[in-house]
């Protein structure tokens, strides 16, 4: 009957009340964990909006300090003088210009540009920053190698892949045939056709090379596979 009644507090024993704190220190822990996690991601994805943000903000203030209303083709670029809209515009043939030094200053900074990069497919339209560092490319794509926007040879933009779709967050999307706008600060509007996509290593820079053969071309750069490779995207004028 004594046996019967042993109580259970006499089976608890040391060893078995390491395990529990042990147990009981895991839960905390991954607790924790988790809720690190989810403060990071919070803040990551506010700090991706508010970097886009600045980035249409420095958009709306070229377009608005813009005085080119259109630009067609090529060869030739109709100019229409903000007082001149009613008007019939001047066609004149384009001359081959120095490129215009443009900076915007916006409430986080001021910033370089050189050119707006627009892809209509995708929905894709940022101005390229004329440096290339990690906290620019927070704030929109930026030029990471090549000559001056719309001249011969291949110019190069980096941007960051994000999950939210910002950035060149769809660039996986795009396919050959799509068309890529770039507009210089001279005002001119160059249109690039998609002739090739693919994936290489980080330490592969071939993409950049500068044999065009006498053409301008566009090479867009991002992450692919979580970090691990790189998406490429080449473009040729039309």
């Amino acid at each position: 009957m004594n046996q019967i009644l042993i109580t259970k507090k006499l089976y608890v024993t040391p060893e078995l009340r390491r395990k529990k704190k042990w147990y009981k220190f895991q839960c905390a822990f991954a607790i924790l964990l988790v809720c690190l996690l989810f403060t990071y991601y919070i803040y990551a994805e506010y700090d991706r909006s508010a970097s886009e943000e600045v980035s249409q903000e420095i958009l709306a203030a070229i377009q608005q300090d813009s005085t080119i209303k259109k630009v067609e083709k090529n060869d030739v670029i109709v100019v229409a003088m903000s007082e001149q809209i009613e008007a019939e515009p001047e066609i004149v043939p384009v001359i081959e210009e120095e490129p215009v030094e443009k900076k915007v200053q916006t409430a986080s900074g001021e910033y370089n540009i050189e050119a707006i990069l627009n892809i209509p497919q995708l929905g894709i339209n940022y101005p390229v920053l004329a440096e290339t560092s990690e906290e620019l490319l927070k704030i929109s794509v930026n030029k990471y190698w090549g000559p001056a926007p719309n001249e011969v040879g291949n110019y190069c933009i980096v941007g960051h892949n994000y999950k939210n779709k910002t950035m060149f967050g769809k660039l996986n999307e795009i396919t050959n045939g799509d068309i890529i706008e770039l507009t210089d600060n001279n005002g001119r509007t160059v249109t690039y056709t998609v002739y090739d996509r693919y994936v290489v290593e980080p330490t592969d820079t071939r993409c950049t090379s500068q044999l065009t053969n006498g053409k301008r071309e566009i090479t867009l750069i991002t992450c692919t596979n979580y970090g691990q490779q790189r998406l490429i995207v080449k473009a040729r004028e039309k």
